[in-house]
């Protein structure tokens, strides 16, 4: 039997080879090499000589031996070549809460709602001393413990200009930061700030704040402070100062001056206690008076 190069064709056509064979397709071509083995074996049992010498000797094993070589060849030939180009199918995963390993909570990014740019391009004040540069992309998410919200909005606000040049203070918590004109609140020259009563103690996470994105200025010593008192004398404690020469009189402050863009300004509070918050500033690159469009303050009731 399997005398000649015929036999053996149709015994390999058989065997169904396929180059890019699945789990389940080499189970069967194991199968069907187990079974042509068998076969080889029932054959070996008719004779007297030794199981390796019949192994050898017999058509049937021959030819299996041949077929998987066969099989090895085809399917380690795809298995080597260069690989080709794929299509990845990439799922985009709703944002899901994490874990903060040292507090515990579950975070959320911040829904922040920005205003409309009003300008287009990469602003630059290379006259402006400690000026960080522009990032370059949006701004990377704020987590916060879930429930975490905009807690100043509608809030009362006070002012060391009680009598702004245009606006009213009470824009500063009205939720409109878009920049343009009848939006924004104009202060006065030189040194002042604004004071926003939460009206209730609360967990504060972030701080935005956004004096005047109409164009790419920058606002000079801009300082934020907390506080459980409204006179900021005791329980005082400052988020953010980039005050360089202490003009303020608050120290020297060692956080850099931004350029004002339709992000805002996040500061992070870090979860600090406080009623009040207090923002001062000192002019701009674009003018002497002080100016503001919206405050948000993220927290949660002190629980």
């Amino acid at each position: 039997m399997f005398k000649n190069e015929d036999d053996f064709k149709k015994i390999v056509s058989r065997l169904d080879i396929n180059e890019k064979p699945s789990a389940a397709h080499r189970e069967s071509l194991r199968r069907q090499m187990l079974s042509i083995f068998n076969k080889s074996g029932e054959a070996s049992k008719t004779e007297s000589r030794p199981l390796w010498r019949t192994i050898m000797k017999s058509p049937i094993t021959k030819l299996a031996i041949a077929a998987a070589v066969i099989i090895i060849v085809v399917v380690g030939a795809y298995y080597l070549k260069p690989d080709e180009p794929t299509t990845v199918s990439v799922e985009v995963v709703p944002e899901q809460p994490t874990t903060n390993k040292e507090t515990g909570p579950e975070l959320v990014a911040l829904d922040i709602e920005l205003p409309k740019p009003m300008f287009v391009g990469t602003p630059q004040d290379v006259k402006t001393p400690n000026l960080e540069r522009p990032l370059g992309r949006p701004r990377p998410p704020f987590y916060a413990p879930i429930g975490t919200r905009n807690v100043a909005l509608g809030k009362p606000v006070f002012s060391t200009d009680e009598e702004p040049i245009i606006g009213e203070i009470e824009m500063i918590t009205d939720g409109d930061k878009e920049a343009a004109d009848g939006s924004f609140v104009e202060l006065g020259p030189l040194k002042q700030h604004v004071t926003i009563d939460l009206e209730a103690e609360y967990n504060i996470y972030a701080i935005v704040i956004w004096h005047y994105h109409k164009q790419a200025w920058v606002f000079f010593d801009v300082a934020v402070q907390v506080s459980n008192e409204p006179d900021f004398i005791t329980n005082v404690k400052t988020l953010f100062n980039n005050d360089i020469d202490n003009s303020l009189g608050l120290g020297v402050g060692k956080d850099m001056h931004y350029t004002e863009t339709s992000e805002g300004k996040l500061i992070d509070a870090k979860g600090t206690v406080a009623r009040y918050v207090r923002l001062y500033s000192n002019g701009s690159t674009g003018s002497d008076a002080n100016h503001y469009i919206e405050v948000e303050i993220y927290g949660k009731a002190v629980e």
